[in-house]
C-alpha cells in the first residue's frame, strides 16, 4: 500500500535515498553521540540478526525499511506485504539502491504476501520487527496482530484515524510493554538533532513561559482523488478506496491528521506532551474532489488549562502559499522553527542552531535516527516503549477535526472517549463499502 509523505517543502524519494548512499555510518554515530545521546558504539555487535517484515510497500514504507537496514547492519529484509505485487516489486528495487551487501534482501517469492491478510502472512514469517506503514486507518488491527505475537513494532505516524483506533492502540502499546517488546512511532521530528536542541532549550526557558504558539502546514494536495470515470471496470468499493486511501477519512483520518500531525507534534512538544484542554476549529473542501470526503483546509484553536492557545493552520491546495513553520511566542522572546537558520530563538536569548546536521541534511537523518534508537534498545535489552506519546499526538490532531467537522467545542476528555469508529469493523475485499458525505460544520454531529 502507497504511502507517501510530505514533510515541510517536498522531498522526494529519490532525495532520500541519495542522502543514505551519502552519508557514512561513522558519521552517523558522530552525529548522534554529539548531539543527542544516541548510542555512539555500533550495535550490530549482538550476533543475532534481527529479520525485518514491511507491511505496506509505498514510498514511506520503503523508506522505514531502508533507514532499518542502515541503522543496523545486523538487520535484513525477511518479508514483504501488500495488495499489489507490483508495490512489492518496486519496493524490492528501491530499498536494494540503499545497501551495498544484497543478501541483507532476503525476500523470496514465499515472503511476499498479498491482499488484506498480507499482514498476517508477514507476522507470522519468522520475523523478528515489524514495520506498519499501510494507510493508517490499519495501524491498529495490524499493531494489535503484532503485539499479539511478540513482535517489535514500528509505527508511522498516524498511528489511527478515529478514537476507537487510538485506544485501541494504546492498550496494546501497554500490552507491548507488559511484553517487553519495543515500540516505536514514526514522529520523526523527535529524532532532529537540531529540533531535539531547540525543544531542550525552550524547556529550560530560553524565551521564558510559553504563551502562545502557532503552527502552519501550508502545501498542495498529496493524492488527488480521480475522478469515477478512471476507476477500472469490477474494482471493487475496497479495493478503489484503498488505492486512493489519502481521500477517504477512514483511511487516511484527513490532510490535518495524515500530514499536518507533524507540526502538532510539534505544538504539544512545546508544552512539555501535555494535552489541550480543548479546541474549536474552522475548516471546508474549497476544491473539487470527486468521490473522497476529506477538507482540503483546517484550522485549530487548541486552549490549555492555563489559557495557553496553540493555533493550527493546514493547507492542501493548489497554487497557494506554502509554508510549513512553527513560531513560538514565549515571555521572554520568540521561538522558530523552519525559518533560514532552521531554529532559532530572538529576544532576550538570540541563538540559532549551528551543529552538524543542516537543513538541506535534515531529511534522511531524522528518518535513520527513530530506527537506531528503536533498533538499539532492542539489543540493549532496554525496549523503548513510544505508546503514550503516539497515542497522545494523534488523539490531538483527531480531537481538531472533530472540532472542524461538528463546528462545536470539542474538549480533550470528549475526543477520549467519542464512540466515533471510521474504520470497518469487518472488511472484505469484495464488499460493498459506500462513502459517507462530506461533514457539514453544524449538521455533522460528534459521537
Amino acid at each position: 500500500m502507497n504511502q507517501n509523505e510530505t514533510i515541510g517543502h517536498q522531498t522526494s524519494p529519490t532525495s532520500r535515498r541519495e542522502f543514505l548512499k551519502t552519508s557514512s555510518a561513522a558519521a552517523l554515530g558522530s552525529v548522534l553521540a554529539a548531539n543527542v545521546g544516541f548510542p555512539e558504539k555500533s550495535f550490530a555487535a549482538n550476533n543475532d540478526t534481527l529479520k525485518i517484515g514491511l507491511i505496506g510497500c509505498g514510498g514511506r514504507g520503503n523508506g522505514a525499511a531502508a533507514d532499518a537496514l542502515a541503522a543496523d547492519s545486523n538487520t535484513v529484509l525477511y518479508a514483504m506485504g501488500d495488495i499489489d505485487p507490483a508495490k512489492i516489486e518496486v519496493g524490492l528495487r528501491e530499498i536494494a539502491k540503499s545497501v551495498t551487501d544484497g543478501s541483507r534482501i532476503q525476500v523470496p517469492a514465499e515472503r511476499r504476501f498479498l491482499g488484506l491478510d498480507a499482514y498476517e502472512k508477514v507476522i507470522a514469517s519468522g520475523v523478528d520487527v515489524v514495520l506498519l506503514t499501510t494507510p493508517p486507518g490499519f495501524r491498529p488491527q495490524h499493531f494489535k496482530a503484532a503485539v499479539a505475537a511478540g513482535k517489535h513494532a514500528f509505527l508511522e505516524k498516524p498511528i489511527a484515524t478515529d478514537a476507537a483506533g487510538v485506544r485501541s492502540v494504546r492498550a496494546n502499546a501497554g500490552e507491548a510493554k507488559r511484553k517487553g517488546l519495543a515500540v516505536q512511532s514514526g514522529f520523526c521530528w523527535r529524532a532532529n538533532t537540531s529540533r531535539i536542541d531547540f525543544f531542550k532549550r525552550l524547556h529550560d526557558g530560553a524565551i521564558g513561559e510559553v504563551r502562545s504558539l502557532y503552527h502552519t502546514y501550508l502545501t498542495g494536495p498529496v493524492k488527488p482523488m480521480p475522478p469515477a470515470s478512471n476507476r477500472p471496470a469490477g474494482m471493487s468499493d475496497v479495493e478503489w478506496q484503498i488505492r486512493n486511501w489519502y481521500n477517504f477519512i477512514w483511511l487516511c483520518g484527513d490532510g490535518l491528521v495524515e500530514q499536518a500531525i507533524h507540526s502538532i507534534d510539534k505544538l504539544i512538544w512545546s508544552m512539555q506532551d501535555l494535552p489541550p484542554l480543548k479546541c474549536t476549529a474552522v475548516g471546508g473542501r474549497q476544491t473539487p474532489n470527486h468521490e473522497g470526503n476529506i477538507y482540503d483546509h483546517i484550522e485549530v484553536n487548541y486552549e490549555w488549562a492555563n489559557g495557553v492557545r496553540g493555533f493550527m493552520a493546514q493547507r492542501q491546495i493548489a497554487g497557494c502559499h506554502s509554508e510549513t513553520k512553527d513560531y513560538i511566542t514565549g515571555t521572554k522572546g520568540i521561538g522558530l522553527l523552519g525559518s533560514r537558520r532552521g531554529a532559532e530563538f530572538t529576544g532576550e536569548t538570540t541563538w540559532h542552531y549551528e551543529g552538524p546536521e543542516s537543513e538541506s541534511q535534515m531529511f534522511g537523518s531524522m528518518y535513520r535516527n527513530e530506527h537506531v534508537t528503536f533498533l538499539r534498545s532492542i539489543r540493549d535489552g532496554k525496549p523503548i516503549n513510544d505508546g503514550e506519546h503516539m497515542c497522545n499526538t494523534t488523539l490531538v490532531a483527531i480531537m481538531g477535526r472533530m472540532a472542524a467537522y461538528t463546528g462545536q467545542e470539542i474538549t480533550w476528555e470528549q475526543a477520549m472517549h467519542s464512540q466515533e469508529r471510521l474504520v470497518p469493523e469487518h472488511l472484505d475485499w469484495n464488499m460493498k463499502l459506500e462513502t459517507p458525505p462530506m461533514a457539514m460544520p453544524g449538521i455533522t454531529k460528534f459521537v
